[in-house]
């Protein structure tokens, strides 16, 4: 046989517990960059070369490239012998033509100009020529002010943009200043015959997006703040997942009654329902909390705070000079609100009722009992 709370948790389906929504659209969790911060935009500006090759090469980590999948390898490159090639990342785990992408960073004080790629693709086709590597899938040219109107216009046109780089490179022009004779056919003939689409600007708020999808590493390097939105609401009937906590909470109440009640009968009890229904809502306070923190740090930060929680009430609740479990249970939630813990990395997100909320996720988690 089900015992009483076991019926009530089993016929409470989430979908039946959806049928009173909040009047308003509930606020989510986010990041968001407050008032007198940089935004990552700006602050990606004031970055030095390494730094901002370093940021693409943690984007291209997190990039979707298709199909669910991401880069099979990832690596920054660039410094003395990266043979024009700041980031590599392959698709598949082997260096196979046209089977990787070849990000270059430049973090120039201006928007990119044709003097500035075309000494970069020179280096690029040279290298092509040596084997140095096999043929790219695309040339994605990164930077945080972005590709000039010059250089635009000519990406947009590729097959001009591929006469262009052979005149100039022969007449010494745009960067190429007394390096002609590099330009030998063989060289030429393999240039003519690279596709210049493949060469493509990458833009800084894709780097961006593609970044944030590690939230952590975005947050640690950007400081930007979590933001928390609406708790979850207490719903009228326990769920499921409430079970555990709840049943320690109804040994309290037999306890102090001296009579086993069935949920019903709790949540209908004049000296006992108001104060269940309350330790629920600072449940669900912290239940809040717990989503922040893994929207936004990682759940381990929760847990983390799980444990602070526990080692600074745990001597409260085993003082001799508790007799029942509603003493255990008062001294537990009370002194969690009084609890500092600032090390938390949640600490400046905390609303009343999180901290003890948190010592019915203990419970629930079975790592505190009130009644002996």
């Amino acid at each position: 046989m089900r015992n009483p709370i076991q019926e009530i948790f089993v016929s409470a389906a989430p979908s039946d517990l959806e049928e009173n929504p909040s009047p308003k659209q509930k606020r989510k969790n986010q990041f968001a960059v407050k008032r007198g911060a940089i935004p990552p935009s700006s602050q990606v500006l004031l970055f030095h070369s390494d730094q901002w090759e370093k940021l693409v090469e943690v984007a291209c980590l997190n990039r979707p490239v298709g199909d669910g999948l991401k880069y099979a390898f990832v690596k920054q490159l660039g410094g003395s012998g990266d043979g024009g090639r700041d980031i590599e990342a392959r698709l598949q785990p082997n260096l196979i033509e046209g089977q990787w992408d070849l990000y270059q960073g430049k973090h120039y004080n201006h928007a990119l100009t044709p003097s500035d790629v075309f000494k970069e693709l020179a280096k690029f086709f040279l290298h092509l020529a040596a084997k140095t590597y096999p043929e790219p899938r695309y040339y994605y040219l990164c930077a945080p002010r972005g590709v000039g109107n010059d250089l635009h216009n000519l990406m947009t046109r590729p097959h001009e943009f591929k006469q262009r780089l052979l005149q100039d490179w022969k007449e010494g022009k745009t960067g190429f200043k007394g390096r002609s004779l590099e330009l030998t056919p063989d060289l030429e003939k393999l240039i003519m015959t690279f596709d210049f689409e493949k060469i493509i600007e990458c833009q800084t708020r894709d780097i961006l997006e593609w970044h944030s999808k590690d939230q952590r590493a975005h947050f640690d390097l950007f400081g930007i703040e979590g933001e928390r939105g609406d708790d979850p609401l207490t719903p009228a009937e326990p769920e499921t997942h409430e079970q555990v906590y709840i049943e320690e909470l109804q040994k309290v109440y037999a306890e102090f009654t001296g009579r086993n009640l069935t949920l019903d009968e709790l949540m209908a009890s004049s000296s006992c329902g108001d104060h269940f229904q309350s330790q629920r809502t600072n449940f669900y306070c912290a239940e809040g909390l717990k989503i922040f923190s893994r929207d936004t740090h990682g759940e381990e930060h929760f847990d983390d705070l799980l444990k602070m929680v526990l080692v600074g009430i745990d001597p409260k609740i085993k003082s001799p000079r508790h007799k029942t479990g509603l003493d255990r249970l008062e001294a537990g939630t009370s002194g969690a609100e009084q609890l500092v813990v600032n090390d938390s990395v949640l600490a400046p997100n905390l609303r009343p009722g999180d901290l003890p909320g948190t010592c019915h996720h203990l419970a629930n988690q079975k790592r505190l009992k009130w009644v002996r």
